[in-house]
């Protein structure tokens, strides 16, 4: 673009995205092909950057030409002169493109790492990538030393200044001596770094070195990285691999071995590929299209599986509420019932002393008058023997007045009077018997037959006063009967007055006991209305322990419903995990689009004419040994190491895949099930 095109059409500098400085730059496609066999014949140490560089060369000069477009048009910078490139631009976008190539090759290498889960060795791609990109840092800006073999230029030079600033690399600087196989400077580097690594203190050693720059100026030129602010961001990018456990094979031939990489930004070389940069962008949006069209479909699933989500936890929290609640009242009808279980028991525990007691008083009661009784049963039969003594004694008078009557026979008509008074006195005895018999009569009747007893005995002695006097004149014999009768009436009257008092004692006695009847008819009356009062009590227990039964139902039920309810909670915790694995899966479809997209942006397709020779065993292609390529990183290898097939995400059959490709595949494959 010339002078005069630039200032007559600025419209058409704005559509363009970056501006060309320098012809000098941009090579022809004979360069071009030189630099891709270059490449192929490198490819063991550079092929696993180129997709890196490609892509942070593309970035970055797109922002920097945007950058600088943008302040020409403003005024802040004078449109630079065609055929004139300043050195502080270039430096500058060397340094922001090997920081980008480092963060990648850093986030790479720890994600790749971290999916492994073992020990790294020498061999592992990401590794060697990282290795390459840092070494390219520790190069960038080096003075050129002039000695007598010729010009060296290595990075072990600013590397050994790190023994003398720490003692502690000393360990690292013998053992680099010692090997013999090494025979370059950039072999010790190489050896250098890689038991820094697996110290695990890269970070710090050059963290030793940047804060002594006073230092470092005698090995670098002022604009190269290790100088500047990114050195200081690369530094602390590598404090995060410390993370990562390295085991790695220090061989001299390959450290010793030279990578030829040139890496400096090829706009033109983008330019001249213009066409081919634009089928891949065409075919690119396409998948990107319709990978954010599964985006949005996920995505809308994700929101609906949200709002179910949200719409689950709310009624699992109201029904955690209303447990709380079932729970607050199953407590409060547990400690009403207990407290109410323990007065009862307490009432009735003193309920039952008391009726122990008053059934202990009872007992000694009841004992004492049993024994009372026994008593009166001893003293009436005592009576009854003294009773039944009296009878004889009668029966032995009756036989005695017999003989009287059958002595006295002559003289009936004087001793038929004597016979009547005889049946009086029978009469009486018989009265007496039945008086005997009738103890609980009334006294007064007592009194009266005692006393009409002494007024017919008055008048049996008036009668016997007038035998006597009729006796006078009888004879002799009649005196002896007669002073016989005397005896007898005497004897009789003796016994009469031991029968009144003996009389008179049963009475008290009877009037005792009727006193007695009378007090246990009481204490009989107030048991039976302390017995009902207990059956009253026990009925309401009996009333009590049916409510309790009816609360104790009440419970069952209240369980059964908690139970219910803690049965639907499972479920909804059942259903909840279910979606969270269903969230899970999304997620990790989420996660395998993307890589697909990284692998899509990152990998290129490389093309029949490119590859001479398999990537993995470096055998010739021929006419038997055929290309194929691996339908992951794009890469041509044989049909022996592309002999597996796998499903990828962006493939609905499974597909050729490379061994290496097969391995990484299956590992994240157990990774995500695990």
């Amino acid at each position: 673009m010339a002078e005069g095109e630039s200032c007559t059409a600025p419209a058409a500098e704005i559509k363009e995205d970056f501006e060309i400085i320098d012809k000098k730059q941009i090579p022809n496609t004979t360069e071009l092909k030189s630099e891709e066999k270059e490449k192929t014949e490198e490819a063991r140490w550079s092929a696993p950057i180129l997709s890196l560089a490609k892509k942070a060369s593309e970035n970055l000069a797109l922002g920097y030409g945007n950058a600088l477009k943008s302040a020409a048009l403003v005024g802040f910078i004078s449109k630079p002169v065609r055929g004139f490139a300043p050195a502080r631009y270039h430096a500058m976008e060397e340094r922001a493109n090997l920081m980008n190539m480092m963060k990648l090759s850093i986030k790479i290498l720890i994600q790749s790492a971290l999916s492994l889960g073992r020990t790294l060795d020498s061999d592992f791609p990401p590794l060697q990538q990282f290795f390459v990109v840092l070494e390219h840092c520790l190069k960038h800006g080096l003075k050129v030393k002039k000695t007598f073999i010729g010009q060296n230029k290595s990075f072990f030079g600013p590397l050994e200044l790190v023994e003398k600033l720490c003692p502690e690399a000393s360990d690292i600087a013998t053992s680099v001596k010692n090997l013999p196989e090494l025979k370059t400077a950039v072999g010790r580097g190489r050896a250098w770094l890689y038991l820094a690594l697996m110290q695990k203190k890269l970070a710090d050693y050059l963290k030793v070195l940047l804060d002594h720059k006073h230092l470092l100026s005698e090995f670098y030129e002022p604009d190269a990285l290790m100088m500047e602010e990114e050195g200081a961001v690369i530094v602390g990018l590598l404090v995060g691999l410390n993370v990562i456990d390295a085991n790695l094979c220090l061989k001299g031939e390959d450290l010793d071995s030279q990578v030829k990489i040139k890496f400096l930004l090829r706009i033109t070389a983008v330019l001249d590929q213009k066409h081919y940069v634009e089928e891949l962008n065409r075919h690119l949006s396409c998948t990107v299209a319709d990978l954010q069209n599964k985006i949005d479909c996920l995505e809308k699933t994700n929101s609906k599986l949200q709002e179910e989500l949200a719409a689950a936890t709310d009624r699992i929290g109201s029904l955690q509420e209303e447990q709380q609640q079932l729970k607050q009242q199953n407590e409060l009808i547990r400690e009403r019932s207990e407290k109410s279980v323990e007065v009862t028991k307490e009432d009735t525990k003193v309920e039952l002393d008391t009726y122990k007691q008053s059934r202990q008083g009872l007992d000694e009661m009841y004992s004492d008058i049993w024994k009372q009784l026994k008593e009166e049963k001893k003293i009436r039969l005592e009576l009854e023997k003294e009773l039944e003594l009296q009878i004889g004694m009668k029966t032995e008078m009756e036989i005695a007045m017999k003989l009287l009557e059958k002595d006295t026979h002559e003289k009936q008509d004087t001793l038929v009077a004597l016979r009547q008074q005889l049946e009086e006195v029978k009469a009486i005895n018989l009265q007496m018997f039945h008086k005997s018999q009738n103890a609980e009569c009334s006294l007064q009747q007592k009194t009266e037959a005692i006393s009409s007893f002494e007024g017919k005995t008055n008048e049996m002695m008036s009668s016997m006063k007038q035998m006597e006097e009729r006796l006078q004149h009888a004879e002799k014999a009649r005196q002896t009967a007669e002073e016989r009768c005397n005896k007898m009436k005497q004897e009789l009257a003796g016994r009469l007055d031991t029968c009144r008092q003996q009389m008179s004692q049963l009475d008290s006695k009877c009037s005792t006991l009727e006193k007695e009847l009378k007090s246990e008819k009481e204490q009989r009356q107030t048991l039976q209305k302390e017995l009902h009062q207990e059956k009253d009590a026990t009925t309401l227990l009996k009333t009590e322990l049916q409510q309790m039964e009816g609360l104790k139902k009440e419970l069952r039920k209240l369980q059964d419903e908690k139970q219910q309810l803690e049965k639907v909670c499972e479920e909804q915790e059942q259903a909840l995990q279910e979606m969270g694995l269903h969230l899970s899966q999304s997620k990790l479809k989420m996660e395998d689009i993307k890589e697909v997209n990284k692998a899509l942006k990152g990998h290129t397709w490389l093309k029949d004419d490119e590859a001479t020779h398999c990537k993995q065993c470096e055998k010739e292609f021929s006419i038997s040994r055929r290309k194929h390529h691996c339908r992951n990183c794009g890469d041509i290898f044989c049909n022996t190491c592309s002999s597996n097939e796998l499903a990828l995400p962006s493939y609905p059959k499974p597909v050729r895949v490379c061994d290496t490709c097969h391995t990484l595949l299956l590992q994240r494959c157990s990774s995500n099930s695990s």
